[in-house]
């Protein structure tokens, strides 16, 4: 991986033409800057001698007028520069966030990837125009600069660049700590940023607990961690500002006591001296650019590195193809102008998924989730997975949507396993709703149509239809366009999971998984909703994780889950007269009146 300060170039090199033109506006005005003091010696040579001086005045004026308009255009297009970068860096790191494999980010701060696309970009912003103008500008003006004063007197350029040289050695050994201190608070920010982001995201839990104050002291923990981290580097900062300042300030000092004494010798004439002394007034502030470009330089060095470590993480290739991969959607369906799947006149074909032995666990070292996981599901038809919590139901989905890959064992889309799909097209033939149904802040529009853009107003009424929500757009204000808040705020739970359903069903599917589909609803809308994936599993594969088993008693068959392993494979019917766990379950649920043993000891 490339180092701190190579990482930083990086993010600068597409905008080197801009900035180039800026430093060469920004170094001309500064040369006519360097010809300003040479001009004040001439003005006072000529009032010595009692000549007029209108010309060096006139001179003296235009200097002073075009060096101000040059480095401000100079100025202007390093700025612009800048947020060039900053922009570039910013869709840089959304596309790269977006495109994270799943295992990634559930292991990675939220609040932290949110930092290195605001805070650390903002970083750049500031550093990059000051590290490129001290480079270029700030180094070529500041060696005119002595040159011009080594024209004027060579002593007094001794004294001078003795007091530069113990300005270099004192920056060098303050920089390297100023870009670690800086790194360490850009890490406390994103800390605190995750903190923030876990209590926001749990924010009526929160209320609800009476816990207010409790996420409060730890985000004042993680406030007080990114302060004192702040503090840090603020001190080296102030360090390395300090010793340019003093060091300029006794440099004038010498230089004057050193300057008048050469005065009273004869060596010098008070001109010379004046028009030295102002080379080092216009020396200090390059002195200080310097300086604070090197600063400059190791604080965006910190925050391209934190950019690189994002860019580096793994990531999915959606439009990868593999040469073994087949298009078995084309045989029913046709491509939409975004990429999406639009129904041809038969309709998409419903996709068959089997599982081969698969084995599998979220990361190593934990315990597996699945072991030797066996079924085979045909094209068409619902069917249900039900078991007690964490028999990896809902692991089943994460592993056909790829998510996740298995350990071991083949998982199957139509016969092909699906590392032979191209993420993008395996994707586009799922529709999927989770068990939270997260709706995003936005317009029930924009929800509706996520992965589905060219969808007409009137596939979206039919498909509010289809889930029961036609009634919903009548009593919002503006309809379809009404903001439904953060999270769907301003939706009901019920409202919320068949939003979900909805957007699942817009885009055409030829798979259709359902986690925990109908547990926010009423029983009235229940009995609706299961109408409905009735119907739509009469044209499309419809797999179901469901705890409530009123909702998948009339599945094609139903597959029982208990400890990572599939116990059981039927009917409703069939599976209350041979399985004990699936008959404890309906019995629980009031499915079956019939007195049933206890399952000890029908097993």
């Amino acid at each position: 991986m490339p180092t701190a300060p190579l990482a930083l170039l990086g993010h600068l090199r597409p905008q080197r033409g801009r900035m180039t033109a800026g430093v060469l506006l920004g170094l001309l005005g500064s040369v006519m800057g360097l010809a300003q003091p040479l001009a004040a010696k001439q003005v006072m040579d000529d009032m010595g001698r009692g000549a007029p001086a209108y010309g060096p005045v006139i001179v003296l004026s235009v200097l002073v007028a075009a060096g101000g308009i040059l480095a401000g255009l100079g100025h202007y297009l390093l700025d612009r520069s800048a947020e060039s970068v900053v922009c570039t860096a910013r869709r840089r790191l959304i596309d790269r966030l977006l495109a994270l494999r799943v295992p990634v980010v559930e292991r990675t701060e939220p609040g932290d990837l949110i930092s290195r696309v605001t805070s650390d970009t903002a970083l750049l912003r500031q550093s990059a125009p000051q590290a490129v103008s001290a480079a270029v500008t700030g180094s070529l003006i500041t060696l005119a600069t002595v040159v011009m004063m080594g024209l004027l007197d060579a002593v007094l350029l001794g004294v001078t660049l003795g007091v530069i040289a113990f300005v270099g050695i004192a920056v060098a050994a303050v920089a390297p700590r100023i870009g670690r201190a800086t790194r360490h608070t850009q890490e406390a920010v994103g800390r605190m940023g995750a903190a923030l982001e876990r209590a926001l995201g749990a924010f009526r839990t929160i209320k609800a607990s009476g816990a207010e104050r409790q996420e409060a002291r730890a985000l004042h923990v993680a406030a007080e961690h990114a302060r004192r981290t702040g503090v840090r580097a603020a001190a080296w900062e102030a360090v390395s500002a300090t010793l340019s300042a003093v060091v300029v300030q006794v440099c004038f000092l010498v230089v004057l006591g050193v300057g008048g004494a050469r005065v009273t010798s004869g060596a010098i004439g008070v001109s010379t001296l004046v028009a030295f002394l102002l080379y080092l007034f216009a020396l200090a502030p390059r002195i200080g650019q310097l300086v604070e470009g090197v600063v400059q330089f190791q604080i965006g060095s910190a925050a391209a590195a934190r950019i690189r470590e994002v860019e580096s993480l793994d990531v999915e290739n959606p439009e990868a193809e593999n040469p073994e991969a087949a298009s078995p959607e084309a045989e029913g369906a046709h491509r939409g102008r975004d990429g999406g799947p639009v129904r041809a006149e038969a309709g998409p074909l419903p996709a068959g998924v089997a599982f081969r032995d698969v084995c599998f666990a979220y990361r190593p070292g934990l315990p597996r989730v699945h072991h030797r996981v066996s079924f085979s599901i045909p094209g068409g038809g619902l069917t249900a997975f039900v078991g007690p919590s964490g028999t990896g139901k809902t692991t089943v989905f994460s592993l056909i949507e790829r998510f996740y890959d298995p350990d071991a064992g083949q998982v199957l889309l139509d016969g092909k396993d699906l590392r032979q799909w191209p993420l993008a097209e395996l994707r586009a033939a799922i529709g999927y709703v989770e068990q939270d149904t997260p709706v995003l802040a936005g317009t029930l529009r924009e929800n509706l149509t996520l992965g589905a853009v060219d969808a007409t107003d009137e596939e979206l009424r039919r498909a509010l239809r289809l889930v029961r929500l036609d009634g919903l757009t009548d009593r919002l204000p503006h309809g379809l366009d009404t903001e439904v808040g953060h999270r769907g705020s301003r939706l009901s739970g019920g409202e919320r999971q068949r939003v979900a359903i909805a957007r699942a069903l817009l885009r055409g599917p030829r798979l259709l998984l359902l986690d925990e589909a109908t547990s926010q609803l009423d029983a009235a809308s229940e009995a609706a909703l299961r109408d409905t994936i009735t119907d739509i599993a009469g044209r499309i594969t419809v797999l179901a994780v469901a705890h409530r088993l009123s909702t998948v008693t009339t599945a094609d068959r139903i597959v029982v889950m208990e400890a990572g392993r599939v116990r059981a494979v039927g009917t409703h019917t069939e599976l209350l007269g041979t399985d004990a766990l699936y008959r404890e379950l309906a019995t629980t649920q009031l499915l079956d009146a019939r007195p049933t043993p206890s399952r000890t000891a029908l097993t």
